[in-house]
């Protein structure tokens, strides 16, 4: 029980608790509406446009979740874009932009040569080690993005289950799909210290994958969503503190372990 406790005490471990169990939360309300609406390929999508936004950054010497989180709205726009102008469909939008983001990126890294090792912890994660500064960003994104889903809420399951129903009774169905793109590239954004951009959109669906699957309710789905997701948070960082394994893996793995469970008891 004491080595469950001692982590407790310190700062860094405090810091990594309060911005990961609130990037989990805006993680699993909005991957509910993501997986509901069949777009829960948008967070690895935007993934991938992050790690450009992120070695854009890095080489300019510029804020790196700032930076890529202006990269990665403007991609959530133009996936949107490809989705409803260019009538290409959303997977095929998702394909184009992550396609161009990661490539981006990877020109940059080997073009600068320089920050590889900074790289590599905005892919795999380092939320142990993450600063005051971080944690007030991730907080205030994550906070924001909860709150503006929490505000549209009525709007959001109108659109998600009957869409052309939404439209004919004034619904603004284009701004919401908008409004969802950019949510989920702040998501991304603020969860990848958390689990890294290779593993952020496994805690924005497994999560609401897990709710679903358990809950009879939509509401009871969100809730379950969010405490599958902050236990994964809590109890991935203190299994990885206390065996020295990587956060980002375990926090995935004891969400892998809850659909699981949830899977178990459904059939």
């Amino acid at each position: 029980m004491t080595n469950l406790i001692e982590p407790l005490g310190y700062g860094f471990v405090q810091r990594a608790l309060l911005a990961g169990s609130l990037v989990a939360m805006s993680c699993a309300i909005l991957g509910v509406f993501l997986v509901l609406r069949r777009e829960a390929m948008v967070g690895h999508g935007l993934a991938h446009v992050t790690f450009g936004g992120v070695a854009l950054a890095l080489m300019a010497g510029a804020e790196p979740l700032l930076t890529s989180l202006g990269v990665a709205i403007l991609a959530a726009a133009w996936i949107k874009h490809l989705k409803s102008k260019a009538k290409l469909g959303g997977d095929t939008g998702i394909g184009i932009v992550a396609s161009l983001g990661m490539a981006g990126g990877v020109l940059l890294a080997s073009v600068a040569g320089n920050f590889n090792a900074d790289l590599l912890s905005y892919l795999f994660g380092s939320v142990l080690a993450i600063n005051s500064a971080e944690v007030w960003i991730a907080v205030v994104l994550s906070a924001a993005a909860t709150a503006l889903v929490l505000f549209f809420y009525n709007e959001l399951i109108y659109a998600t289950f009957d869409e052309e129903t939404a439209r004919t009774a004034g619904v603004p169905v284009d701004r919401l799909d908008l409004l969802i793109a950019a949510l989920s590239a702040v998501t991304v954004v603020v969860g990848m210290k958390v689990v890294g951009l290779l593993l952020v959109s496994a805690l924005m669906v497994m999560p609401a994958a897990s709710g679903l699957v358990s809950a009879r309710t939509f509401k009871g789905a969100m809730i379950k969503a969010v405490l599958f997701a902050v236990i994964s948070v809590l109890a991935g960082l203190l299994i990885s503190y206390i065996l020295d394994w990587p956060a980002g893996g375990v926090i995935v793995l004891v969400n892998g372990i809850f659909l699981g469970a949830t899977l178990a008891a459904k059939a």
